[in-house]
């Protein structure tokens, strides 16, 4: 549900594309210590490269060197980490999924000095160590296995476990599902400055019930596949932070205020050696205290507070905290005068607006406090793209670093001198192209080559519009006509939708307007391929058109979209008898209100991996938009989809995977119930143990890919008349 995952797949062939693997952003940069160099991680060797010596690499690891003895191939290398004098290389290998990201694995070290390549963990299972991490001074590693923590040492490889009560449900140094879909935590433990102490999370999810998915077709005999899953109306693992010294011994737990159950901690740091400062949400997930613990005694107390008529988020990024070298403040977002800003934010409390102006700050890409500057992501006047703008530090007027010829999509990985960055930019029009360049002047380096497959494919041409519709509001959506597009003609429209508010649809990026899931070319086709942003959508466009939502999922969403769409068919050459909507989790179930809702709007829907009850959904992201149980139970239930399916006229292809752990099988199966009891008909494609993402087993994706298209053009025919 948090992730549109249709429009993912959509562009992922086009995104594969990119050509430095040290630029993808799951994995993270390694920078070298001095910011001018970074790690790439290519088949059979790691390398170093300087941003002022473009084209040239140093292997810092040989296919040679990373051959264990005894062994014959190297180690498929998938992350790497330096020690903070460099001469330790950390290597993830033999990598798992935990849910989404292959988050467990087998961890080693090599030696620059002595020459040695050496396994951590050893007596553990395979692929079962966590998050493994240096200590500040280098000389032990930490890691998680098994839900609990352990220590290291790098001089002679002597293990200290500092949990020993980690079990399935008791989870030391790392998150439970929700958690870890929700609130984006994975990695829960942090290494003290001084690297004497570590500070981890620790869940509680054994009053959590499990949700049983059904396997059966692996074994002769069905058997249950269990995830501790708390529904809406059920309680939060109970959770806590505490702190252990390295050497071992008993944890000292931080005396955060209130019920552990009936809260949230998704955010926490050392502020220095002998505190720590957490983020802690309230149930309701609308106040947020920030609060500085004493780890000696365990002590707390909150110094900023924040409330909201509707949510709050938690801090954007899950590991780091802005703290500005002295260590007495530190950089913090909020959405108090109706826009994300940016404030300077000290031990007390006391606060200082850093960005001021009607616009949003996106996310903060480095704080160059040597160089007096804050980069942050912006975009006060279009809400489809994303640009770099700076601030001193000590606030004013924001400055756009990034070039008015590059209009689209930027990002940036900005090296900690603050000096260079490694540049990704794209738009609906220009193929994905990497570069470095300087700060602030924004001067190209070195990269910038779209590859020659990347020139040769076949971009749709998609058209940037917006409408307002009949209550006022006005919508962001792109457009891809027919490639033969005749006005005087009339032509069937597939709008694509997500309408949540985890994902945006109208954005200025390569691959915005492609389906992925046709098979073929939908404009050569005659169709009308188009999207629209609705309010909730977290576009940058201010709190009121983000947090409208609130209570109001399966509604004013609906509303928005089903109006733009009346003011899209306005058009003479659009044929308001061939409609069609589609969508995959969150989109799945827009589609679903969408045919339900406004039938004589939408004609042919294709729902996929959809909530069709909201009270099926986890606590952490319903309640955040949708509100509590029991106080709030009739917005859950008037706003799903289930409550409107008696009105069903057009025509339905329903699609789930029964080894869903996120959308679970049973929202289908309730929808299934529903049509059936009013005489509704639809069609209906289960794959048998996919996840979410659908795209588990031979031919998957090929055959959910044919099964939309043909779904698709038997009832929203295409071409124009």
């Amino acid at each position: 549900m948090k992730h549109s995952l249709a429009h993912r797949a959509a562009l992922a062939s086009a995104f594969t594309l990119l050509t430095a693997a040290a630029w993808a952003q799951n994995s993270g940069t390694q920078w070298t210590k001095d910011g001018y160099g970074y790690l790439e991680v290519r088949r059979d060797s790691v390398v170093q490269l300087d941003i002022r010596q473009p084209g040239q690499a140093r292997t810092l690891l040989s296919k040679r060197q990373l051959t264990p003895a005894g062994q014959t191939a190297p180690l498929g290398v998938r992350r790497v980490a330096l020690s903070e004098d460099g001469r330790l290389i950390l290597l993830s290998t033999n990598t798992k999924k935990v849910w989404r990201y292959d988050t467990r694995g087998d961890y080693w070290v090599y030696d620059t000095g002595s020459k040695q390549l050496t396994q951590l963990g050893k007596g553990r299972p395979e692929s079962s160590l966590m998050f493994a991490k240096f200590s500040p001074d280098g000389r032990r590693v930490a890691y998680v296995s098994g839900h609990n923590l352990f220590v290291e040492n790098l001089a002679d490889h002597a293990i200290t476990q500092l949990t020993t009560d980690g079990t399935d449900k008791l989870i030391n140094g790392t998150f439970d599902w929700v958690y870890e879909e929700e609130l984006n935590c994975r990695d829960g433990f942090r290494w003290s400055p001084d690297g004497q102490r570590i500070a981890y999370w620790q869940l509680d999810a054994n009053k959590t019930r499990n949700y049983l998915m059904l396997n059966t077709t692996e074994q002769l005999y069905p058997f249950t596949v269990p995830v501790e899953y708390p529904v809406v109306g059920e309680d939060p693992s109970r959770c806590r932070v505490g702190v252990v010294a390295v050497s071992g011994g008993p944890t000292k737990w931080m005396d955060v205020p209130g019920d552990a159950v009936q809260h949230y901690l998704p955010r926490m740091e050392w502020a220095d050696n002998s505190t720590l400062i957490l983020q802690q949400l309230n149930r309701r997930q609308n106040e947020s205290n920030l609060i500085l613990a004493t780890v000696a005694t365990g002590a707390a107390k909150s110094i900023y507070h924040e409330t909201d008529k509707a949510f709050i988020e938690a801090k954007d990024e899950a590991i780091g905290w802005d703290w500005l070298k002295d260590g007495k403040s530190f950089v913090w977002a909020s959405e108090k005068d109706g826009w994300n800003h940016l404030y300077r934010v000290d031990r007390n409390g006391r606060e200082q607006l850093l960005t001021p102006g009607n616009y949003d700050v996106i996310k903060v890409d480095r704080i160059d406090e040597a160089g007096g500057t804050i980069y942050f992501t912006a975009s006060p006047a279009n809400a489809t793209q994303r640009y770099l703008y700076r601030v001193p530090l000590k606030g004013g007027k924001a400055t756009r670093v990034t070039p008015a010829a590059q209009a689209g999509t930027n990002g940036y990985d900005i090296s900690p001198n603050g000096k260079v960055a490694l540049h990704a930019y794209s738009s609906a029009t220009n193929y994905p192209l990497n570069e470095v360049v300087s700060l602030p002047a924004h001067q190209h380096l070195s990269g910038g080559e779209v590859p020659a497959q990347a020139m040769a494919m076949k971009v749709p041409k998609t058209e940037f519009f917006q409408v307002k519709t009949a209550d006022g509001v006005t919508l962001d959506g792109w457009m891809v006509k027919p490639s033969n597009f005749d006005p005087a003609k009339k032509y069937p429209i597939v709008f694509y939708v997500y309408g949540e508010p985890a994902s945006q649809t109208v954005v200025d990026r390569f691959g915005t307007g492609r389906n992925g899931l046709y098979q073929g070319n939908m404009a050569d086709d005659g169709y009308i391929y188009a999207s629209l942003d609705n309010r909730g959508a977290p576009a940058p466009r201010g709190r009121e058109f983000r947090k409208s939502i609130y209570h109001n999922i399966g509604s004013l969403n609906i509303r928005d979209q089903a109006m733009g769409a009346k003011e899209v068919l306005k058009n003479s050459w659009v044929d308001t008898s061939r409609v069609a909507v589609w969508g995959w989790s969150g989109g799945g179930s827009s589609t679903l209100s969408l045919m339900f809702q406004y039938p004589q709007i939408y004609k042919t829907g294709i729902s996929i991996a959809a909530v069709d009850n909201q009270l099926n959904y986890d606590n952490i992201y319903q309640e955040r938009y949708m509100g509590l149980l029991p106080e709030d139970k009739h917005y859950f239930v008037d706003n799903s989809p289930l409550a409107h399916a008696s009105k069903l006229r057009g025509n339905l292809l329903l699609v789930h995977g029964t080894g869903d752990d996120n959308v679970h099988y049973n929202n289908a199966e309730q929808m299934i119930n529903e049509l059936v009891k009013y005489g509704k008909t639809f069609q209906l494609m289960a794959y048998p143990n996919r996840t979410h993402s659908i795209s588990e087993g031979e031919g998957t994706s090929r055959h959910l890919a044919a099964t939309y298209t043909k779904f698709l053009k038997e009832n929203c025919p295409p071409g124009g008349r």
